[in-house]
């Protein structure tokens, strides 16, 4: 996180880019003391007795002080598991943290069992299905942002009806900007005190193309084009500028929010971004086969960034593929609410006929995909759908306790990956029954997903 502002007192120093104005810093305000001692009155009422406020602060002191949020942030490694359970239990409320692994990345960061997950990368989650939380934590990727209450704090705060969202403190998350240059440049301009690597400030004008697409004016920048900006002198950042790509990808938060995550010692990471301004949106397209098949074309592709990708193309008029919203050059997320991003060709192939006929397809379009992988995120990570998928289904219980299934493909015979039109041909029918698909096992007291 970023040295205290207020002790900076520094004289700004204007970063100078060919696409910016320069504009000086303005001055951080620092807190002052405005504790005041407060004189508490009561009288004896003979019908209600004693209204006692010693009584009443112990009380409130006790669960202020036991109703402590904590923020874990894991980051985990290839092949790493994040080292805990996610439960949800008969007669019991709330996302219940379980089976932690000892000296686990979790454990390690102090999530313990009983625990609450009341935030999933600063998005409340409390009375959220479970489902929807499980896609938060799986769509995440390699990190996750978790603010969570020890069990005893909760059912403490449950039993007094009190509102769990007066525990978290209000701040806003930060906030994932696509920039478009016009004529005048990215509408923005830098500043930044000497000597001081990784704070710089933005002035925004009001409807340049950077207020457009949603920066504040004053806000902090923290990552430009999906790279984190906390080591890079002035002279750095400009050079990054002048050379930028056009978009311009930020991340950027506002004065008071930053010092919240600040003084809280919380990791500020883009997969906590509010991607609200960012034009581009996860779309969801069911499909019914037809006599004639779906009536498009996948096929591998490389992406920007190098690595290879599943994209859709030669969408047939009249089809269901065209009738469900599917444009060319779609790239493909997800299958029946499992995620495609890290699956071969052959693998997504016969997720996509494991149902001979139907599918539910998670897309996004190709401007919409190399925003994002210019900025290194998932466009998964700001979907949240209403209705559970089909790959979120809970599954009978089997004799063993409840577990959850990986996301382990179902076998199939080979297909041609590049077979055009092979997926209008006869799919093998799903199995149901072996869990293949599942993402969550129901047993008797309740569902639970390992990760």
């Amino acid at each position: 996180m970023r040295q205290k502002r207020a002790q900076q007192g520094c004289e700004p120093v204007p970063i100078k880019a060919e696409d910016t104005t320069i504009a000086p810093q303005p001055a951080t305000k620092g807190l002052q003391d405005t504790t005041e001692l407060t004189t508490m009155k009561f009288e004896f009422n003979p019908k209600d007795g004693i209204d006692n406020p010693a009584l009443s602060l112990a009380e409130d002191s006790e669960l202020e002080g036991a109703a402590q949020v904590r923020f874990c942030f894991l980051k985990k490694e290839d092949g790493e598991s994040f080292g805990f359970w996610l439960r949800q239990e008969v007669g019991d409320s709330g996302h219940i943290v379980r089976q932690v692994t000892p000296g686990g990345l979790a454990h390690r960061r102090g999530l313990c069992s009983g625990d609450r997950i009341l935030e999933v990368n600063g998005v409340s989650v409390e009375g959220m299905e479970h489902f929807r939380v499980v896609w938060k934590i799986k769509s995440s990727g390699k990190q996750v942002s978790l603010t969570v209450l020890a069990g005893t704090a909760y059912d403490l705060a449950k039993a007094l009806s009190q509102d769990l969202a007066q525990l978290l403190p209000c701040h806003n998350r930060p906030q994932l900007c696509h920039v478009v240059k016009d004529q005048s440049g990215f509408g923005f301009s830098v500043s930044a005190p000497e000597g001081v690597k990784g704070t710089f400030r933005l002035s925004v004008p009001r409807d340049g193309p950077a207020h457009q697409a949603g920066v504040l004016d004053g806000s902090w920048l923290l990552e430009l084009n999906g790279v984190s900006v906390k080591n890079w002198t002035p002279a750095q950042l400009q050079k990054k500028l002048k050379h930028s790509s056009n978009p311009m990808g930020l991340l950027v938060i506002d004065v008071e929010s930053e010092e919240f995550y600040r003084q809280r010692g919380v990791k500020v990471t883009a997969t906590m971004a509010d991607a609200s301004w960012v034009p581009f949106k996860v779309r969801k397209l069911p499909m019914v086969r037809g006599p004639d098949g779906y009536g498009f074309l996948l096929k591998e592709e490389k992406r920007c960034t190098g690595e290879g990708g599943q994209f859709l193309r030669e969408i047939e008029s009249g089809l269901p593929a065209e009738k469900a919203g599917m444009r060319d050059g779609d790239r493909l997320l997800a299958v029946n609410g499992e995620s495609t991003e890290e699956l071969d060709h052959q693998k997504v192939v016969l997720r996509i006929r494991a149902d001979s006929s139907r599918v539910t397809l998670l897309v996004i379009d190709a401007e919409g995909s190399k925003f994002y992988d210019l900025v290194g995120l998932s466009p998964l990570l700001f979907y949240d759908d209403p209705d559970p998928p089909s790959g979120l289904r809970a599954t009978p219980a089997s004799p063993s306790p409840s577990v959850l299934q990986g996301n382990s493909s179902p076998s199939f015979s080979p297909c041609s990956c590049h077979l055009r039109r092979s997926l209008h041909e006869n799919g093998l029918q799903h199995q149901s029954g072996d869990g293949s698909f599942a993402f969550m096992e129901e047993g008797q007291d309740g569902l639970s997903q390992a990760f």
